[in-house]
């Protein structure tokens, strides 16, 4: 008898875009380490729980893909690409990310569509939403390292963006609360 209710196809996509959380929190985990060597540890800190952020969502899809019967295959995560030149670098790598993420949620809310798989179209809904949030941010990092001054923002510019990022609220635990 047949138990897994996710073709073969849906269950290849999902582990993929697992795969590309896992991915995405990588580059988290290395912008950040980027930006505490340069002693911005309050943008250090913000990418630090983007990059759990991440980590959660790769395991909101394990969790799904194993609810529905399918197969949870973890594959190897390739390296982060260079690390950034500045700041105005570090935001775009956030927003390309992003970016990339939201068009593969896409691409698997379009296949559900077409596979009629309305549980998965469902579930992917809480992405859609998570993405738009996640984007928006991305834009916002953008807008501020503009007024800061783009790629040539001065170190006090910069200090005060570090200083307004630091008080983002941590919505996902500390390492040292897990």
């Amino acid at each position: 008898m047949k138990t897994c209710r996710l073709s073969a196809k849906m269950a290849d996509a999902l582990n993929k875009q697992m795969t590309l959380e896992a991915y995405s929190a990588q580059v988290y985990l290395m912008l950040s380490s980027w930006a505490d060597d340069l002693g911005y540890a309050g943008i250090s800190g913000f990418l630090f729980k983007h990059s759990t952020e991440e980590r959660s969502h790769m395991a909101k899809l394990i969790e799904y893909i194993q609810e529905r019967g399918g197969k949870v295959i973890i594959e190897s995560i390739p390296k982060p690409g260079v690390e950034p030149k500045s700041m105005q670098e570090c935001f775009e790598m956030v927003f390309k990310q992003e970016v990339e993420n939201t068009t593969a949620i896409y691409k698997i809310i379009k296949l559900a569509m077409e596979e009629s798989d309305w549980a998965t179209w469902n579930h992917l809904q809480w992405f859609v939403t998570e993405q738009r949030e996640e984007e928006k941010y991305a834009l916002q990092l953008l807008d501020k390292i503009k007024i800061a001054g783009g790629p040539k923002a001065q170190d006090s510019a910069l200090f005060d963006l570090d200083r307004d990022l630091s008080k983002t609220p941590q919505e996902t635990p500390i390492a040292d609360d897990l």
